[in-house]
């Protein structure tokens, strides 16, 4: 499992890191997408149609390809969390943090201790009942990632308390929302960069790693200038429009 133990110290460190949400909820995408090259996937449980059987199906293959897998919380519930941790998630994305109480709460929740995630030794993450506590437990330490999704102004101005939460490993924006609450359809536009700007700053004086959403690799450039280091493109979603889309036009362009 080398990409998976290698990739907390690889995404705090600033490694330049290609990934993408997946929302179609089926183990044979996670397959496909294990030999593009990416460094990563987020399964969106936020806005797409994952049930826990399906997740489970996914994490599992991703875990057997040792293929770094994130979940994308509905709300970042301490039983959301612990289900998908135990199926085998590399780590949480949890959207909507606007206060150090939920950055606290998150990161406890995440990891093993008094109030923490519940300790069960035959869970796929912990190896069906094959290995000891001791060694488990070092794997939460080595391995987890809890991820504060900022994507209101009030997450903004608490990013620098957020950031200081000890268990929050990295900071990610979310520039749909934040154009949204800002009054603007333009999530390039220069309140939102400003917005992103400031939280990258934070993220760097903290030590935690910067990251984003980008549609395209295009618009990855200027999004580097501002600090991000991850890079969550686009969606197979969009990968498979734009790439038939291509098809498409290059048959009709026949008829001319």
């Amino acid at each position: 499992m080398t990409a998976y133990l290698d990739f907390k110290s690889r995404m705090l460190s600033g490694d330049l890191l290609a990934g993408t949400f997946m929302k179609t909820p089926a183990h044979e995408m996670v397959e496909v997408l294990a030999k593009s090259g990416l460094d990563f996937i987020a399964l969106d449980a936020e806005h797409s149609a994952f049930d826990r059987g399906r997740l489970d199906m996914c994490l599992a293959m991703a875990r057997a390809l040792d293929f770094p897998a994130l979940v994308r919380l509905p709300t970042g519930s301490q039983e959301e969390i612990l289900k998908v941790l135990d199926s085998g998630a590399l780590g949480v994305i949890v959207p909507h943090v606007t206060t150090v109480e939920k950055a606290h709460d998150i990161a406890r929740w995440a990891r093993f201790g008094h109030g923490g995630r519940g300790y069960a030794g035959s869970t796929r993450w912990a190896g069906f009942a094959t290995r000891p506590m001791a060694e488990v437990l070092q794997q939460s330490i080595d391995e987890t990632v809890v991820i504060a999704q900022i994507e209101e102004p009030e997450g903004v101005a608490e990013a620098a308390a957020i950031a200081a939460v000890d268990g929050i490993d990295g900071l990610f924006v979310g520039p749909a929302d934040l154009s949204v609450c800002l009054g603007t359809t333009d999530p390039a536009s220069a309140p939102v960069r400003d917005a992103m700007r400031q939280v990258g700053e934070v993220a760097a004086s903290s030590n935690k790693a910067f990251m984003t959403f980008a549609p395209d690799t295009q618009s990855a450039a200027e999004l580097k200038a501002l600090g991000v280091s991850m890079f969550f493109v686009a969606s197979e979603h969009a990968f498979m429009l734009t790439t038939a889309r291509h098809v498409a036009d290059g048959i009709h362009s026949l008829k001319k």
